[in-house]
């Protein structure tokens, strides 16, 4: 007796729909970029660092400029990573007036602060990710550089509200801050 397999040469699809069809999103187009300024400061790096590392250069700034940089205000933290931040920007600021912000990496070695913005400030014209480097850069003895950074992310129609990003107020800050320090150097 002589048995025979059939082979099916016809493919067989597993085809199980599940609930509605699915359609899948096109995926946005990204765009990276950031906007940066280097502010020379005539005082010695650890002074500014030691402002710029924690809660005490948002205590200056509601000291010295709460009409020019706005109003800064500790929701959370001790000033290490994870402090979150408010700050009320003055009028004229782009949305909704003001900036909540997480503070993500402080690098005493480096001398680098990161935050990134949770709502309000430049998120609110639609970029996706917000984050602010504020970089202290020694010259000499006497003086640094505040090299402050903002960066964003988001979909490439937002490439009209691009020239809205600046760091014109943390240029002002670090002017502000860096003459408050050289001024009182003696009494710090």
């Amino acid at each position: 007796m002589v048995t025979s397999k059939v082979f099916s040469l016809i493919p067989t699809w597993n085809f199980q729909p599940e609930g509605p069809t699915r359609l899948r999103k096109k995926k946005k187009r990204e765009m990276q970029g950031h906007v940066s300024q280097d502010t020379l400061v005539g005082v010695p790096v650890a002074l500014i660092w030691d402002v710029y590392r924690g809660l005490e250069l948002g205590r200056l700034v509601d000291k010295l400029a709460p009409e020019v940089l706005g109003r800064v205000e500790f929701l959370e933290g001790d000033g290490g990573v994870g402090t979150i931040a408010k700050l009320t920007l003055p009028p004229g600021s782009p949305g909704r007036g003001y900036m909540k912000e997480r503070f993500t990496k402080i690098d005493d070695e480096n001398r680098v602060k990161e935050t990134e913005v949770l709502e309000g400030g430049y998120k609110d014209l639609g970029f996706d990710v917000v984050r602010i480097r504020l970089e202290i850069v020694e010259k000499d003895s006497e003086s640094c550089v505040v090299r402050s950074t903002i960066e964003y992310e988001g979909d490439e129609k937002l490439a009209d509200v691009v020239s809205h990003v600046n760091v014109k107020p943390l240029e002002m800050m670090a002017e502000i801050i860096g003459k408050h320090l050289c001024q009182n150097k003696s009494t710090l």
